[in-house]
């Protein structure tokens, strides 16, 4: 018979390892959610790439890197090769890519999400364990401008972090416009949320939109072009939760591919919309002298950091400050 004493005793023993059990459960959460309280900070490397006729050979990191995403600011990120937004890769319609992925970062496991590609996920997006690599074939058969992403759950976490870039595959015959383009140039635009990181993505809005990885680069650095020339972006929104409302302050889009494709044309756009993970051929052409700032329309984000300069000369030199 259980006396009143032994009963007592196996709820105090119960008690006890439910606390043990949510402690535990907490700090794994924490150390999820906390990436910026480690001290890891692994040098960045570059991509290896080579081809082969049509064959693409590809060779990634993922790691853990200290970024600088405003000034004197320094987020310690989930990253493809060291940085934030991740390498850009280019390759051909028609291409086959033969990825590898090694996961340098010994605490957490990282996959790849390659948006330009037909895979079965629950095969050839898996994860990868710390030390562990793994190497995945794909066919590139659509053009155009795709976000690549670390599909690990929480995916939203592994963005947030900092493991996104963008993949340009392009036409096999081009694009119609390829003999007018003077200029041509990368805007990955993406969020950079504070504290609780996995929490304040989750529910509040994100303390830094960026381009390029930081709300400086592209101001203190500007892009470049002369009077005259016809410019062409390509453009990806990494999110991972902002509508990008991208536009160009002085001019008119003469073309906007939509996600990059040569056969989704628009023409005469001031402001084209990309949803998170949403990519576009930008062209455009600038008559006069100046600074034009390139933004988001959001203007909340662009206030907080998404804001880009194409300095505009006579002869497409940088002479000048930032104004």
């Amino acid at each position: 018979m259980l006396t009143f004493k032994r009963a007592a005793a196996i709820i105090i023993l119960l008690s006890m390892c439910s606390a043990v059990i949510l402690a535990w459960k907490e700090a794994e959460l924490d150390k999820t959610v906390q990436p910026a309280d480690t001290a890891l900070n692994q040098t960045p490397v570059d991509p290896e790439i080579y081809r082969e006729g049509n064959d693409v050979f590809i060779e990634m990191t993922a790691h853990v890197t200290n970024i600088e995403i405003s000034k004197g600011v320094t987020y310690n990120a989930w990253t493809f090769n060291g940085t934030v937004p991740g390498p850009v890769l280019r390759v051909k319609e028609g291409d086959t890519i033969h990825f590898t992925l090694r996961n340098l970062d010994p605490d957490t496991p990282h996959s790849m999400d390659f948006h330009a590609v037909h895979a079965s996920p629950s095969k050839k997006f898996i994860d990868i364990h710390p030390g562990e690599e793994g190497t995945f074939e794909y066919k590139a058969e659509n053009p155009g401008v795709f976000m690549y992403h670390c599909g690990t759950k929480p995916v939203l976490l592994h963005i947030a972090n900092g493991m996104y870039g963008m993949i340009i595959v392009e036409p096999k015959d081009g694009y119609p416009t390829d003999a007018e383009i003077d200029r041509e140039y990368t805007i990955v635009q993406s969020e950079f949320y504070t504290g609780d990181v996995y929490n304040s993505s989750l529910h509040e809005d994100p303390a830094y939109v960026v381009f390029n990885g930081n709300d400086y680069g592209l101001k203190e650095r500007p892009l470049l072009a002369k009077t005259g020339d016809k410019v062409r972006l390509y453009v990806n929104n990494a999110g991972p939760n902002q509508v990008s409302s991208f536009h160009i302050i002085g001019t008119v889009m003469d073309r906007v591919y939509v996600d990059g494709n040569p056969r989704n044309v628009l023409e005469g756009i001031q402001t084209v919309i990309l949803p998170a993970s949403g990519g576009a051929v930008v062209e455009f052409t600038v008559m006069e002298e100046g600074d034009y700032p390139i933004v988001t329309h959001q203007f909340k984000d662009a206030q907080k950091g998404a804001v880009a300069i194409l300095r505009v000369t006579k002869d497409g030199k940088d002479s000048r400050k930032t104004e």
